[in-house]
């Protein structure tokens, strides 16, 4: 059914039109087949160990919720 109403609407427009539809396919279809490349590398568990360094109080109670 779709591609009938697709075809029949093809068949109204001018041969200029036509040419950017068959265009607006080709360009659809190239960019479904593009493989999708991560952003950036896989993150490696323990990769931060050493760079960081917490305060040896850092657990203990703060002095703005003291009463």
């Amino acid at each position: 059914m779709t591609e009938q109403l697709i075809l029949r609407e093809l068949h109204s427009l001018p041969e200029s039109l036509k040419l950017e539809v068959l265009h607006f396919v080709q360009f659809l279809k190239q960019e479904k087949t593009k493989e999708v490349k991560p952003t950036r590398p896989k993150r490696k568990a323990g990769s931060a160990e050493g760079k960081y360094v917490l305060a040896p109080d850092f657990d203990a109670p703060l002095e703005d919720f003291k009463e």
